[in-house]
């Protein structure tokens, strides 16, 4: 179901998560929940997962996440304010102890100047304040391209935030 390098990765990200007694959250928007997916497919996932927000639009950010409606009027759903709230609101609504986000564009239609398709924002947020944020600009890869480039890249932060001093 997944590219094989994806489920090598989460089953990476479940193993250590389970060894350093982890749980983690997802808020997802442009990939629509497959981050939490391709994490539940590994056999004992339920020991780290917790749970995940799908957030595809303002009112679930606001209303799921607790995201700033000045900081979606300010500086849009596709920011890095708005990623690293998500991560936060995540944490903070949940039992987890990390959480990733990610919010972009995926195309094909949506993008500009500014914001084009393939900028996706991630942020990576522990209940102990820690915060980590990544803009990725995949490019016009197309749809599906570009949420399994996200998903590689917040399997990553997820990692990076689980060994973080």
């Amino acid at each position: 179901m997944w590219p094989a390098d994806i489920e090598r990765k989460a089953r990476a990200t479940i193993q250590d998560l389970t060894a350093r007694g982890l749980k983690l959250a997802t808020a997802e928007s442009c990939t629509g929940g497959l981050i939490a997916g391709v994490l539940t497919e590994v056999a004992g996932s339920s020991s780290v997962v917790d749970r995940g927000f799908v957030t595809y639009s303002n009112e679930a950010k606001i209303e799921m996440l607790g995201v700033n409606l000045e900081t979606l009027a300010t500086r849009g759903a596709v920011s890095r304010e708005t990623a690293m709230e998500m991560a936060r609101g995540a944490v903070s609504h949940s039992a987890a102890d990390i959480a990733v986000a990610v919010t972009g564009i995926a195309g094909p239609g949506g993008g500009s100047a500014e914001k084009p398709v393939g900028l996706v924002h991630l942020a990576a947020a522990g209940r102990d304040g820690t915060l980590i944020h990544r803009e990725m600009r995949y490019g016009n890869l197309g749809r599906a391209a570009v949420r399994l480039a996200t998903v590689r890249t917040a399997l990553e932060l997820v990692t990076e935030l689980a060994h973080a001093p």
